[in-house]
């Protein structure tokens, strides 16, 4: 175990350090830059679109709504990366590592809307819904199928084993701080459970979702804010930390300034997934008049995600100030909420990681289930991955906190270096579709619509348009 992670470790050394935060800020500020700010400047028009899609969709047809597309991509966001990513990043990091999980989620927001815009452009008819991805714009848009499969194969990878993984490893670490289970335990049944609901395929799969998570992420999120409220008068001193380790001359000389860096661009991603090429999948699924209001609704998510729930959570772990150097993922959570509200805090972050991060397990395995579709058709393939999937879940279980969050870095970083380079050769498509709808709107068009002749050079690429 000790050879196989300082080998992933290494190579994450390379991606992480020298490319990947690169490329991700590099795309992040062109995509801000090309549509002009549209995560700023189209704000009110994302919770305009959000709120008329609520409650709504074409009657009589087994579509899914782009309200339920929203909030099947927040329930895979909202969960491990929140509670345990954000306490792994401020004790790796150190504070600073917050203020660069902002910008982030700031500047990668534009790479959400560009990716979940293209998805949209390039869906197909499923048989009970559209379907999508980076894979079916790879595929399409590019020209070039084995990009699509080979993404395909990472995603796969990346959220069915990697990330499922780092779910059930996070969900021992609090269940054997809470109640002192033994890891062996708490992963055999987690395993069991996992492997009952995916059997059950997709309509199982959405049924567990649609009940766990609207009940415990609000239920998370009133409790983080409560603490935050009580604590209101200390919110400068905590802002003032962030800021000052994120670019402090202490920390600079150190090498803590780019440890904070590399770790808020690490589990940032990780949270909001912002141009990994995760979201696009669900993204695609919905049901609207115009790709762009799904990117717009998409890019809503990567806000909601980080600049509110995870602030609320590392607002939580600094008001107790430096936090204790002993700790890490998600028991440093627990050890900040003890510290807030007694230890009820220990025992609500528990239930709470295993709801959030149960959920995510099941949809991670969906995002694998999908693509694995797309590379073939043929059910031993799907069956095998299942197997696997439950496989990787005991393995989380047993593994190290280390082992377990590198492997997850070093999957997510192949996989978001080429959705990245798909993006970009294919972004003007998407700065085409938000010209075509900015002036819609312009000419006083409450509900833009889009359809494949409005933009000649995008006829041939818009099957279901």
């Amino acid at each position: 175990m000790e050879i196989l992670y300082r080998w992933i470790d290494g190579i994450n050394d390379v991606l992480w350090s020298y490319l990947l935060v690169a490329l991700l800020l590099g795309c992040a500020v062109w995509f801000t830059l090309r549509t002009r700010g549209v995560q700023f400047r189209m704000l009110g028009e994302m919770v305009r679109v959000l709120g008329e899609s609520a409650g709504s969709g074409p009657r009589g047809e087994k579509h899914v709504s782009s309200f339920q597309a929203f909030a099947v991509s927040l329930a895979s966001r909202v969960g491990t990366g929140n509670l345990a990513g954000v306490a792994t990043a401020i004790a790796v990091g150190g504070p600073g590592a917050v203020f660069w999980m902002w910008v982030i989620a700031l500047l990668g927001a534009s790479s959400a809307f560009v990716e979940s815009t293209l998805a949209q452009l390039y869906k197909r008819k499923g048989r009970d819904s559209y379907i999508g991805g980076p894979a079916y714009y790879m595929e399409r848009g590019l020209g070039k199928r084995w990009m699509g499969v080979l993404f395909a194969v990472l995603i796969s990878v990346t959220f069915g084993f990697a990330f499922n993984s780092v779910q059930s490893n996070t969900i021992c670490a609090a269940w054997e701080g809470a109640f002192g289970f033994a890891h062996h335990w708490v992963g055999a049944g987690l395993t069991l459970l996992t492997l009952l609901v995916i059997f059950g395929g997709i309509h199982r799969i959405a049924r567990v979702s649609g009940v766990v998570v609207p009940v415990m992420a609000l239920g998370y999120i009133v409790l983080a804010l409560g603490v935050v409220l009580f604590n209101f008068r200390r919110l400068p001193e905590v802002v003032e930390l962030i800021v000052a380790n994120a670019f402090g001359w202490e920390q600079a000389m150190g090498g803590g300034a780019g440890a904070a860096l590399m770790q808020g661009i690490r589990r940032g991603l990780f949270s909001n997934e912002a141009g990994m090429g995760s979201a696009p999948n669900v993204a695609a699924t919905a049901h609207v008049s115009h790709p762009v209001k799904q990117g717009l609704i998409q890019t809503l998510g990567v806000f909601t995600d980080t600049l509110v729930i995870c602030t609320c959570t590392a607002f939580i772990i600094l008001f107790g100030g430096v936090p204790d150097a002993s700790l890490s993922g998600i028991r440093l959570t627990q050890a900040a909420l003890v510290g807030e509200i007694g230890p009820a805090g220990s025992v609500f972050v528990a239930v709470a990681i295993f709801l959030f991060a149960f959920s995510s397990i099941i949809g991670n395995y969906y995002y694998g289930e999908a693509n694995i579709r797309f590379i073939t058709r043929r059910p031993w393939v799907l069956t095998l991955y299942r197997v696997l999937v439950g496989v990787m879940v005991l393995f989380g279980a047993l593994a190290t906190l280390d082992l377990a969050w590198s492997l997850a870095d070093i999957t997510m970083a192949f996989m978001t270096l080429i959705n990245l380079v798909a993006i970009v050769l294919l972004g003007r498509q998407a700065f085409l579709l938000l010209a075509d709808y900015v002036g819609q709107r312009r000419r006083g068009i409450k509900n833009p619509v889009y359809t494949r002749d409005r933009i000649p050079s995008l006829e041939d690429k818009a099957e279901c348009w």
